[in-house]
């Protein structure tokens, strides 16, 4: 894309997308774990099917909404405050969700320098769509019945404790690793148990993790890069999906959907982007930008190939992602 049709910024619109906000970045944390806190509650006021279920997608929504308030750390967007940025940015959105900030912001920044490019390390995550119909839904039925997080889980134990011959030193290397992620589980399992739930840290809060939480993963995942108009135009090469609010609740939390504009202007706070969006459809940059209007759409297009490959896309290959948003 040549320079003189690339997006701009008056020089007010640009101190408004990059003016970040301690007590925003406060709320937006505070509002995550509130309705995991609340949808645990309902379900253990009024315990039945129903109310299980929509506890287990709330919280599964939320648990993501925690990996993108990471995500918004990594760029130092969450807290104006660079200590509480990377501070809270880590011990209360990432590491309670597996996700280390400290090793998923230099492989993000790699995937913003080189989006859809050869050297972009999320290419594998895009590269293989569009996928046949059956080897989509045998991915959903893996990541459904939490095969796809505990897969995932014990790649990540591997590779942490790394080939040393050495047994101890691989359990060594592994609580190295996991301890931040054992610390924050150990906690949420203790307020549990202080409250006389505990049961609730395991069917209220890994069972969210490991089943629902690689669902909507997977769907963003697909969103925001496969079948684009085209890799090397910063316009197409990464997607805006329009959706009302009841997707964003439990599928999109916290404006991830507005995908473009977080590319085009990274140092913009998530709660922004609305807000970049109108800027770009007032420039009359609508038409030339990759916007689907709804997910559903965008599947349509990614699981549009007949040709079935039952091998492909097993979650291993996936490993490299150090947390999945």
């Amino acid at each position: 894309m040549t320079a003189d049709t690339q997006p701009s910024l008056s020089p007010e619109q640009d101190a408004y997308l990059r003016e970040r906000s301690d007590w925003m970045g406060a709320y937006l944390v505070l509002h995550a774990w509130g309705v995991i806190a609340l949808a645990m509650a309902v379900f253990i006021a009024w315990p039945n099917p129903l109310s299980f279920i929509v506890a287990v997608v709330i919280i599964g929504g939320r648990q993501l909404g925690l990996a993108i308030l990471m995500h918004d750390a990594a760029h130092r967007a969450l807290f104006k405050n660079t200590r509480f940025n990377d501070t809270l940015g880590a011990f209360l959105c990432g590491w309670p969700v597996g996700a280390s900030l400290t090793l998923y912001r230099p492989y993000h920044l790699s995937h913003h320098r080189h989006t859809q490019q050869a050297e972009d390390p999320d290419l594998m995550l895009s590269a293989p769509f569009p996928i046949s119909q059956s080897s989509f839904w045998r991915k959903m039925r893996r990541d459904i019945l939490g095969v796809t997080g505990y897969q995932r889980r014990m790649e990540s134990f591997r590779l942490e404790m790394g080939d040393s011959p050495s047994r101890w030193q691989r359990l060594k290397n592994l609580i190295a690793a996991e301890k931040y992620f054992l610390l924050s589980n150990l906690a949420i399992f203790a307020i549990t148990a202080a409250v006389g739930v505990w049961w609730a840290y395991f069917a209220l809060w890994l069972l969210p993790l490991l089943t629902w939480y690689q669902v909507i993963s997977r769907v963003r995942n697909i969103a925001e890069h496969a079948v684009v108009g085209d890799n090397d135009d910063r316009l197409r090469n990464t997607r805006t999906t329009l959706t009302n609010w009841g997707m964003r609740m439990v599928l999109a939390p916290y404006w991830v959907n507005y995908h473009l504009e977080h590319h085009l202007f990274v140092f913009t706070p998530c709660w922004k982007l609305p807000a970049a969006h109108r800027m770009l459809i007032a420039q009359g940059f609508g038409p030339r930008m990759e916007l689907a209007p709804g997910y559903l759409a965008v599947l349509r297009k990614a699981v549009s190939n007949p040709h079935d490959d039952p091998d492909h896309g097993k979650p291993g290959d996936q490993r490299k992602r150090a947390a999945l948003i």
